[in-house]
């Protein structure tokens, strides 16, 4: 197995991005639909342009099987950069073969190469398969103080 860090000028790594992702976005954890077209034809050269962006691709020989894609973000309150990590994905024949554990521990080495104050994700509340890989990572739901309790994950779509 080989986790890389993609560079999407290489259209062999953008079209690993693209496929991992679509297949993504198929299953029941994406929302069961393809990415539409113009998403598959622009995302890796818009994730390229963006210098926050960063792909991690694993690749078993020449066949890409895992997609980890983070956004670099900002904690106000650490005043320190953090790492989002925004899909995490790996090929259903490839599963509980530690693909995603491989994924996360290099995000987490270019996270504090980059000396990012912490990793976030977001998660949904159905998917117990990835809430217990991310426990078992070290992840677990963000709260300032116990009074308040856990942050909710919320968007309005413009």
């Amino acid at each position: 197995m080989q986790i890389l860090e993609a560079d999407l000028t290489n259209p062999e790594h953008a079209s690993a991005l693209v496929s991992l992702l679509n297949s993504y976005a198929c299953s029941p954890e994406g929302g069961g639909t393809d990415l539409p077209s113009d998403v598959q034809h622009n995302l890796a050269a818009a994730l390229q342009a963006r210098p926050d962006a960063l792909v991690l691709l694993a690749f078993a020989d020449e066949t890409p099987v895992g997609l980890m894609t983070c956004i670099e973000g900002f904690s106000t309150f650490a005043c320190k950069p953090l790492l989002n990590i925004h899909d995490v994905y790996v090929s259903a024949d490839f599963r509980g073969q530690g693909i995603s554990s491989q994924l996360f521990a290099c995000a987490e080495s270019i996270a504090k190469t980059r000396g990012c104050c912490k990793l976030t994700l977001e998660v949904l509340q159905g998917n117990q398969r990835a809430q217990a890989v991310y426990s078992h990572l070290g992840f677990s739901g963000y709260e300032l103080t116990p009074q308040m309790g856990h942050a909710l994950f919320w968007e309005k779509k413009l």
